[in-house]
């Protein structure tokens, strides 16, 4: 009994969480950070304040736990990476990390980081990488066993990685972030990542 009912609890905590953090999206992105009392977010999720404070004590650890869940959600579907090709790898794993920057929350969310970083800082380095650390994690795998397996000479695959992903990246979602009536066509970014991944393939990939 005491096993079903911990089960019970759980559930109806994990119910809660998921609440909580849906409503706490929606009231962050539409009033910030500044505007959204505790007491609004537990109202539109449906839960008592104290519900809301037993899981989240303070405004900050709300807001950096919305951040974190609504960037990472849903996540990536798992990627078949074809091996012995460098470049069509990276095209795959490109794709992938740019099917994740074009969500439609994420370039409202990362507004919102920068807006509200002045509050508590450190959140920009734990939220730089949100919702893409799957992909992030995938690429660098990736580059090591190519290097290992002698398809690509990468001596600092981290860097190799930052380079390919930042060359997609500043085609796709930094002007869009820095520029509100700026858009991008599906063709515009699948030729960002194919160039990407020749440039890429081009430096590291072995005769």
């Amino acid at each position: 009994m005491t096993r079903g009912r911990s089960s019970y609890h759980r559930a109806v905590a994990a119910t809660n969480r998921e609440a909580i953090l849906g409503a706490a999206a929606q009231l962050f992105l539409e009033f910030g950070y500044d505007r959204t009392p505790l007491a609004r977010v537990a109202e539109r999720a449906g839960v008592s304040k104290a519900t809301l404070f037993k899981q989240f004590p303070t405004k900050a650890e709300l807001f950096e736990a919305t951040v974190l869940a609504a960037g990472g959600s849903p996540a990536p579907e798992p990627v078949e990476i074809p091996t012995g090709d460098l470049y069509a790898g990276l095209v795959v794993l490109g794709r992938a990390y740019s099917e994740l920057l074009t969500r439609p929350r994420m370039v409202a969310l990362m507004r919102t980081v920068i807006a509200e970083s002045h509050h508590f800082p450190e959140l920009r380095e734990r939220t730089f990488d949100f919702g893409t650390l799957p992909v992030l994690q995938a690429l660098g795998r990736y580059l090591r066993e190519a290097h290992s397996a002698g398809s690509a000479d990468i001596d600092d695959p981290d860097l190799a990685s930052a380079q390919f992903l930042g060359m997609i990246a500043s085609a796709i979602f930094w002007p869009r972030l820095t520029h509100g009536t700026w858009s991008i066509t599906k063709e515009e970014q699948s030729r960002a990542v194919d160039e990407a991944a020749r440039t890429i393939a081009a430096r590291f990939a072995t005769p």
